[in-house]
């Protein structure tokens, strides 16, 4: 009798094996996030065994300069243990990807004005002051001589009134996960979140555009830094007050799957998502 294949033998260790290895990274980064709150960076501790070869490097360093008779005043003052070990840079993740992609559909759709509401000033904000000016609000202060920076400090689960449809355009990308966890000094508020979203339907004009993102996956609170959404329940919240136009999300490895469609089997499993981005476009109705 010929070997039949058993496909099983192969898939069932594999998912074993991969829902293992998920379960030992969340061990482990519940621990890492925990070592590094109280100063400790456990990776870059690891790396102090670097320090003989850097010691032995330095002297080389000197050798090759006095040889050379170069006249650089060398002092072993800054040493860097842990860079040549590190990639080049970050081309992947939740932040590289919804930044990129948010601030290209605003250069595409040219709003007249554009509010963001606490996403990262460092990447997303400049992204879009590279073209065009940007008003930020955040609960915490900011200091910006950016020409295209305009910055305003407000709680923004409590919109001012001067803020109601004022804008047709806003985004809000990985930040209203946070809101009422105390984590940047906001005042604690289970439905902080839900007050973030009104406020977001507020601020805009009607046909007005949101751009949100937050972490997806099986809905929990990982105090005091974030909450994880299903990838349903915006839709909810949307629910006679926006219309959903685009959908995109990355993944847990930090890849980027653009244009996807929300199906039924999608709003069930949240793509098996543990920790994924969500990001959505909504327009207002």
């Amino acid at each position: 009798m010929p070997y039949q294949f058993n496909v099983g033998s192969v898939v069932m260790p594999l998912k074993k094996f991969l829902k293992k290895r998920k379960r030992l990274l969340a061990i482990t980064n519940y621990f890492y996030y925990w070592a590094l709150n109280f100063g400790l960076d456990i990776p870059k501790f690891l790396a102090i065994w670097r320090f003989p070869g850097v010691v032995r490097e330095f002297f080389i360093i000197k050798k090759l300069n006095n040889d050379n008779a170069s006249g650089w005043k060398i002092k072993f003052s800054m040493p860097s243990l842990f860079d040549m070990y590190e990639r080049s840079g970050v081309a992947s993740g939740h932040y590289f990807h919804q930044d990129l992609l948010v601030a290209q559909r605003i250069f595409e759709l040219e709003p007249e004005k554009h509010v963001d509401i606490g996403s990262s000033v460092g990447s997303f904000v400049a992204h879009v002051a590279t073209f065009r000016e940007i008003e930020v609000l955040d609960i915490r202060g900011l200091v910006s001589k950016t020409p295209n920076i305009i910055f305003r400090q407000c709680d923004f689960t409590r919109l001012p009134d001067d803020l109601v449809g004022y804008c047709d355009s806003v985004s809000c990308l990985h930040a209203l996960e946070h809101f009422g966890l105390g984590r940047y000094g906001d005042t604690l508020d289970i439905d902080g979140h839900l007050r973030g979203f009104d406020s977001l339907h507020k601020i805009l004009k009607p046909d007005g555009t949101l751009h949100l993102s937050f972490p997806v996956g099986t809905e929990r609170i990982e105090f005091n830094a974030h909450r994880v959404f299903a990838l349903k329940t915006p839709l909810e919240w949307a629910k006679g007050r926006f219309k959903l136009i685009g959908f995109s999300y990355v993944d847990d490895e930090g890849d980027l799957h653009k244009d996807v469609t929300l199906d039924a089997a999608a709003l069930s499993n949240n793509f098996n998502l543990d920790y994924g981005c969500g990001i959505y476009e909504f327009r207002k109705i």
